[in-house]
């Protein structure tokens, strides 16, 4: 059976137990897909583990530091640095404040408990 042949026979209001088969063998095979995909990093993804963790390393000690600081250090826009940072911040790896309601979000390594 054809894409289309279920698709019409959806449309029509003729769904036999063919097209029901035929419904769940490509869900199959999309939860297939899926799950090969879920284990995988993109090219992108690679190349944003690598970035966040030359952006913790920019955090010694106590330093602080706003996206637009950290976008310069690695030679990345302000918007991508300001992406990687938030990601990090959920993570737990960075903690943001604002020093002044005007200013700037700034970044810096969260406390480590112990």
């Amino acid at each position: 059976m054809t894409q289309r042949e279920f698709f019409n026979a959806i449309v029509n209001g003729t769904v036999t137990d063919a097209e029901v088969e035929f419904a769940k063998a490509q869900i199959a095979k999309i939860d297939e897909r899926n799950a090969k995909r879920k284990g995988t990093l993109t090219k992108n993804q690679k190349a944003n583990v690598e970035l966040k963790a030359q952006i913790v390393a920019l955090f010694e000690g106590d330093k602080v530091m706003t996206a637009k600081a950290v976008g310069e250090a690695l030679e990345v826009t302000t918007q991508k640095a300001g992406a990687l940072l938030r990601q990090l911040v959920n993570a737990g790896e960075l903690v943001s404040f604002r020093a002044k309601k005007t200013a700037p979000l700034e970044f810096q390594r969260a406390q480590e408990n112990g």
